[in-house]
């Protein structure tokens, strides 16, 4: 039975009632079979957001695990009322990340890899640019200030081949596109993701983990209609148990990258916002 703190994995709007306070800032945990390390790094999130002066809410998207990923989060829930969980069926990550920016309901969101290879503590270097000028800051492990501990030399290879390839095909702005740690304006998040193409509403089931290359596209669409969008560079230290298939993950990865390329040729990404300010105009 669900609790009084999970949530519809249907990818709707928050609606939220215009006296209420929404939370300063939403962290999106997406999660596929992670009973081994996910409470550990659930316990370390909401510590540290505890300490926070500001609102939050953390929304861990279980990705149709097998193992007890889904339960034991639920079982936290009962003790953290602002941890929420949501049920997904399997569709991959990118999949459940949209399905948690799109249910999420602070001021900025963030989403994290479960492994948290990015500290939350880095965080604090994103915020400061939502608060300013910019609509999206992500994590980067390339740039002065940047840092990777214990990456494996053939791990570090293949991200920085994926990236050549990302940076000659769709965005030669970015050092990484690939970091799980970034954080969006609400307005931003709500009308990136419900737009996405690749991982949007026709997304379908998968079997076993799946990496994609979904970042590629919230970025591009990000640039293409006219976000503001900053590139950070943050501590990220290497965790075992990751689940990227080094050779059928890369492969499908750079086959997104190609679709996001003839989606936009095709014209499918057409600026929502734009469309909408004509309508009004009509």
């Amino acid at each position: 039975m669900p609790t009084p703190h999970s949530l519809s994995a249907n990818p709707q709007p928050t609606v939220q009632d215009p006296q209420s306070e929404l939370p300063f800032l939403s962290v999106v945990i997406p999660a596929y079979n992670e009973a081994a390390r996910l409470p550990a790094s659930l316990h370390r999130v909401l510590d540290y957001m505890q300490g926070c002066d500001y609102t939050y809410e953390v929304l861990v998207v279980d990705d149709g695990s097998t193992d007890r990923t889904a339960d034991l989060v639920e079982e936290m829930t009962a003790m953290h009322p602002h941890l929420h969980l949501v049920r997904n069926p399997h569709r991959g990550k990118g999949y459940a990340v949209r399905t948690g920016m799109l249910q999420a309901g602070g001021r900025f969101v963030l989403y994290s890899d479960a492994d948290f290879s990015a500290p939350i503590e880095e965080v604090e270097k994103l915020l400061p640019f939502l608060e300013g000028t910019y609509d999206i800051a992500i994590g980067s492990r390339e740039g002065a200030g940047a840092a990777r501990y214990g990456e494996p030399g053939y791990r570090h290879l293949m991200g920085r081949v994926f990236n050549a390839f990302v940076r000659l095909m769709a965005l030669p702005q970015f050092n990484d596109t690939q970091c799980g740690f970034k954080a969006f304006s609400r307005e931003s998040a709500q009308t990136l993701f419900r737009n996405l193409h690749l991982y949007g509403d026709n997304a379908g089931d998968v079997k076993g983990a799946m990496v994609t290359g979904f970042d590629v596209e919230v970025l591009y669409l990000g640039l293409k209609w006219g976000y503001k969008i900053k590139e950070v560079p943050v501590q990220w230290y290497y965790a075992e148990g990751t689940k990227v298939n080094p050779i059928k993950d890369t492969f499908r990865m750079f086959k997104d990258i190609l679709k996001v390329r003839s989606n936009d040729l095709r014209g499918l990404y057409r600026n929502p916002r734009k469309q909408a300010k004509s309508r009004l105009r009509h």
